[in-house]
């Protein structure tokens, strides 16, 4: 969700010489992080480094078209919908194995779904906005909002997904990385729903250190800041040109760009402002991604005042998006009025604007009683997001900004890798916050609902009608009248103002010259068996 600035990164952890391009196989490609994943068990993520790594090794039932975004088939090969929504049969692929050998099937999806829907309170605590919850709503015991109601291997290969009522978006939603099929044997196996492990504070299971899927890449080591992959030999799709896949952590985009340009990577994401013209002028690559997520400043309304709509009508009068934008983001970058993309085509005039004006947010400020009182501002360091290539400058103007208007704030720097996520999802002392979402499938419900669907500590935003109509608007039919909700929905978000969209920035890859193709996706869906080097011939399928 976020990055950092050169000076104050801390030095990259230096590789093994082995993962070099130059000196390993010409069909390795090795690609620079902004920072390592949390987990490998993709149920339990919610952060753009683990679902970059663990989509290269499993798979869901539907995929991503990759010139539209649309949801094409993948472990499914086709799918009905009946009984208004409420029911779905998928019928699976036969010639599917997991990279242990077990058979993909009606059972094992099954059970992958089971296993979500009954996941421990202990596995979902400190992790919010799961996969599963943000979809269904809730799981098994919370069986009075949850919208899932079953799933029946009928026969072999024809899965029957049931519903309380219909999820307009479940399809699009099911390519979302977090619904990827692990096999059964290999959760059993590594007891994925214990959390006794542990990585950079972060809890863990045995399963998710070591994950098995159907993917065309698994799992030969993940260690402290290096991720390693390998082509599976009886992946069942197209083979590609890669064989050895290599993540190496490096939190500095600065030092990003000069691992490309020396050869030590080759590519990198989130290609700061700082670095696009200097990687130009060296011949290398630049890929932009069409914008899929937002950046907001989050308030608290547990904290003293922030509660007072005069006092966040001041704060959104108080920003100057297109000045906090200028030089910050990449070209292409718009600010924000609502926290749904303009790619999904949900507009409306009736989204309230709120135009930089220092001196009516000084009078709203005063009319809320603010007493003066410090806000403290949690921001993060040392990483990079799609939706947030430098957060230490932003806060900066940000910061300036909000005090020219008479907020006086407390700067709370954590480094992303501390557990800023984790910090700014529960409830603490806190008034403020930097943070984003990028959209993993394309649905309307991707944004508003996984933000603000139900009540959060984030936010400590408690608006019933607002997560009434959102409940409604996930199940309409597409169409005019779905549409006119979801703008509805924005309308009521823009005069309530939980919090403050910012902008829709656009994100960048750096790729190095070998790199002749690669499959850039506005939600980010770029499996490595797609990429196409320069030199490195196809790898053909054995025959039958």
């Amino acid at each position: 969700m976020v990055a950092c600035t050169g000076g104050e990164a801390p030095a990259p952890q230096p590789a093994p010489a082995s993962s070099s391009p130059a000196a390993s196989d010409a069909s390795t490609f090795t690609f620079g992080t902004a920072a390592g994943p949390r987990t490998l068990d993709p149920a339990l993520a919610n952060d753009t480094e683990s679902y970059r790594v663990t989509q290269q090794i499993l798979q869901g039932l539907v995929g991503v078209d990759p010139l539209t975004s649309e949801p094409t088939p993948l472990l499914a090969e086709s799918w009905k919908e009946r009984d208004n929504g409420r029911t779905y049969e998928f019928r699976l692929r036969d010639d599917v194995t997991f990279h242990d050998g077990t058979t993909l099937d009606a059972a094992a999806v099954c059970a992958n779904f089971d296993r979500w829907f009954t996941l421990p309170r202990e596995a979902r605590s400190g992790v919010s906005r799961l996969p599963f919850e943000n979809v269904f709503k809730g799981y098994s015991d919370q069986p009075e909002i949850t919208l899932y109601s079953g799933c029946t291997a009928r026969g072999d290969h024809t899965v029957e997904l049931r519903l309380t009522s219909r999820i307009t978006g479940l399809i699009p939603a099911l390519a979302a990385p977090g619904f990827a099929i692990s096999s059964p044997a290999a959760l059993e196996a590594g007891a994925a729903d214990d959390l006794t492990e542990e990585r950079d504070g972060v809890p863990i299971s045995r399963y998710a250190q070591a994950p098995v899927g159907t993917g065309p890449f698994s799992l030969v080591s993940w260690e402290a800041g290096q991720v390693e992959l390998e082509f599976y030999d009886a992946y069942w799709g197209e083979p590609g040109e890669v064989d050895r896949v290599i993540f190496t952590t490096i939190t500095s985009p600065d030092s990003r760009a000069r691992a490309l340009k020396n050869g030590r990577i080759d590519g990198y994401d989130f290609v700061s402002v700082d670095s696009a013209a200097d990687l130009a002028r060296n011949g290398l690559q630049f890929l932009q991604r069409d914008p899929y997520s937002v950046l907001y400043l989050g308030m608290n309304a547990e904290f003293p005042v922030v509660d007072d709509i005069l006092f966040r009508q001041a704060v959104a009068h108080a920003i100057d998006k297109d000045a906090l934008i200028d030089g910050r983001f990449l070209n292409g970058t718009k600010s924000a009025r609502q926290f749904i993309p303009e790619k999904l085509g949900v507009s409306t005039e009736a989204v309230e604007d709120y135009p930089y004006d220092v001196e009516l947010a000084e009078e709203l400020l005063e009319k809320s009683g603010y007493d003066g009182r410090e806000l403290p501002f949690y921001y993060p360091r040392n990483v990079s997001r799609a939706y947030l290539p430098a957060p230490e400058k932003v806060y900066a103007e940000l910061s300036r900004q909000l005090t020219a208007a008479g907020f006086v704030l407390k700067p709370v720097p954590i480094d992303w890798s501390d557990g800023y996520v984790t910090a700014v999802q529960q409830a603490d002392d806190r008034a403020f916050h930097l943070l984003g979402w990028s959209g993993s499938y394309q649905d309307p419900d991707n944004f508003v609902g996984a933000l603000f669907g139900s009540y959060s500590e984030e936010f400590g935003y408690d608006d019933p009608q607002l997560f009434s109509k959102i409940d409604r608007a996930r199940g309409l039919p597409d169409g005019e009248e779905r549409s006119a909700a979801y703008a509805d929905i924005s309308a009521q978000l823009s005069t309530r103002i939980p919090a403050a969209p910012l902008a829709f920035p656009i994100s960048a890859l750096a790729m190095s010259a070998r790199v002749t193709s690669y499959p850039v996706s506005p939600v980010m869906n770029e499996v490595f068996n797609r990429i196409d080097l320069a030199d490195v011939e196809p790898r053909t399928r054995p025959s039958t």
